[in-house]
């Protein structure tokens, strides 16, 4: 998935589906996850759908509430 920056498409820094599998394997709902990371219940939507970009700092808030490792979150990039 991509995001964009100014004109741009730049690869998101998360795998969406990464993120709802791990919520949904931690019993969550989107809801309980956005409380426990102190951010609104849209932001973990748009994480999820792949419309906002996680950036580190959230990828690690995301990986404390989901107490799963950030890698797990982390998109997969080609060397």
């Amino acid at each position: 998935m991509f995001r964009f920056v100014g004109n741009t498409k730049q690869p998101l820094d998360h795998e969406p589906e990464a993120v709802e599998y791990a919520r949904r394997k931690a019993g969550l709902s989107k809801s309980e996850l956005a409380r426990r990371m102190r951010v609104s219940l849209s932001l973990v939507s748009q994480i999820e759908s792949g419309d906002r970009n996680a950036t580190p700092a959230m990828l690690l808030k995301l990986a404390e509430a989901l107490n799963c490792p950030v890698v797990v979150l982390e998109r997969k990039r080609a060397a």
